[in-house]
């Protein structure tokens, strides 16, 4: 009798997963988006039953629908309302399905996304609807133009006495397209530089400046500049067919305290270079009677501190995995080197062991945070949420300016996606932050 029961139990788990992987699917009202397509799903063999082909509607989603080149995509795949029902009188118990699949994709990037989902679903009482499930993943934009995302083949599996997966093809690929993003070409770096003939000179003196990289044949305007302002000392001379150019700036103002070229009306990050670090001697006579007094304000270092080395994630269980999150030791940033160049902090992480297994690094993702200190000349800014890795991402920056420096305070909540059947156990890996 126990073996029977077990045979039942057995059957009835792999039964509703074949029916609900090839049963028709209703979707949310955005019906644009919802796509039919056929199914091929086949029950595992304890079940005893054949192959059920029938119709599947599935909904597409991403967080970004116009990304950048570069840019890492979430996209949600999902089985919102299955229209078959428990066939038998017997309930189901919660968090017996993890569903994986892919969503191809096509137009202007082509590939497949692997897609996901936690191993959670309510009960599902005797004769009653099957509930719905998402799947996630990611992928990042490698080229512009519209990229397509249809739909493709999935598997359901379950934990329920035996370990099972009913696998659900598309019967025509590719399914439908459900979801269409646009993406644009990233934002170009700018590799306009200048030097100069010399670092200091007297009021009226000559700076020869030296460019390469500008637009051929711009008009660029060589102008001075103190602190965050522009002085009235300015030039300009013309980019060769290489975009290169060599010119001389007249320097009086003595306040100077850089040299910048630039395209167009007025000095930009996008569009110019520099500052180059000039200085103006100031040679002028001391009247009879008179003592001039000076001071010298001395350039730091660029240095960090943070409030701990250890961070303790929050425990998942064994079979369910997922999210184990946490929040990053603070990280406080000083700039007083007093000079025109940014800083950046960038993070990489090693592979997460425990007791007889590991975590792979690239389960580690980050959503940084920056905060400025008020009066500092810089301003900070967070990196983008995704992936840390073995390869590293940014946590937080600077840009190069004029005048830069402060202080900033820097934050990070993180989360490490935990397979749902890793060993019990702890599982440590090492993040090491670089300031440059």
């Amino acid at each position: 009798m126990r073996i029977r029961r077990r045979r039942l139990a057995s059957l009835l788990g792999a039964t509703a997963l074949a029916v609900t992987a090839g049963g028709a699917l209703v979707g949310p009202a955005e019906a644009a988006s919802n796509v039919d397509f056929a199914t091929h799903c086949i029950p595992p063999a304890v079940a005893g039953i054949p192959p059920i082909d029938g119709t599947t509607t599935a909904l597409i989603t991403v967080d970004k629908a116009a990304p950048k080149v570069g840019d890492t995509v979430t996209v949600t795949y999902t089985v919102v309302k299955p229209a078959a029902s428990n066939p038998t009188a017997i309930s189901l118990p919660a968090d017996i399905m993890t569903p994986s699949g892919k969503v191809r994709l096509g137009g202007a990037q082509t590939g497949d996304v692997t897609v996901v989902g936690p191993k959670k679903n309510d009960p599902v009482a005797g004769n009653a609807p099957f509930p719905s499930f998402s799947m996630t993943g990611t992928f990042t934009v490698t080229t512009a133009g519209a990229i397509t995302l249809s739909p493709g083949d999935y598997n359901i599996h379950t934990s329920y006495i035996l370990e099972l997966d009913t696998p659900c093809t598309v019967i025509s690929p590719p399914a439908p397209v459900s979801e269409t993003i646009t993406a644009s070409p990233a934002t170009q770096p700018n590799t306009r530089a200048i030097t100069l003939g010399s670092a200091s000179g007297n009021p009226g003196d000559s700076v020869t400046v030296n460019g390469s990289h500008f637009t051929p044949g711009a008009t660029v305007t060589l102008a001075g500049r103190s602190g965050a302002g522009q002085t009235a000392d300015t030039a300009t001379v013309t980019a060769d067919t290489a975009g290169a150019f060599s010119g001389s700036l007249v320097v009086n103002d003595k306040t100077t305290t850089g040299v910048v070229a630039y395209e167009g009306a007025s000095w930009s990050d996008q569009s110019g270079a520099g500052p180059a670090a000039y200085t103006v001697i100031d040679n002028t006579p001391v009247p009879d009677n008179a003592q001039k007094i000076s001071t010298t304000v001395k350039a730091g270092t660029l240095s960090m501190t943070q409030a701990g080395d250890t961070v303790s994630l929050g425990a998942v269980d064994y079979g369910k995995g997922g999210a184990s999150g946490g929040d990053l030791n603070t990280v406080s940033v000083k700039d007083f080197r007093g000079g025109v160049a940014g800083w950046s902090l960038t993070g990489k992480v090693t592979d997460f062991t425990g007791p007889g297994a590991k975590i792979d690094a690239g389960a580690l993702s980050w959503t940084p945070a920056c905060t400025t200190k008020a009066g500092s000349p810089s301003t900070c800014q967070a990196g983008s949420s995704g992936t840390v890795g073995t390869a590293g991402a940014t946590l937080a920056s600077a840009p190069d300016g004029t005048v830069t420096g402060g202080e900033f305070t820097v934050d990070a909540k993180l989360s490490l996606n935990v397979p749902a059947f890793t060993p019990p156990g702890t599982y440590s890996g090492v993040l090491t932050l670089t300031l440059s």
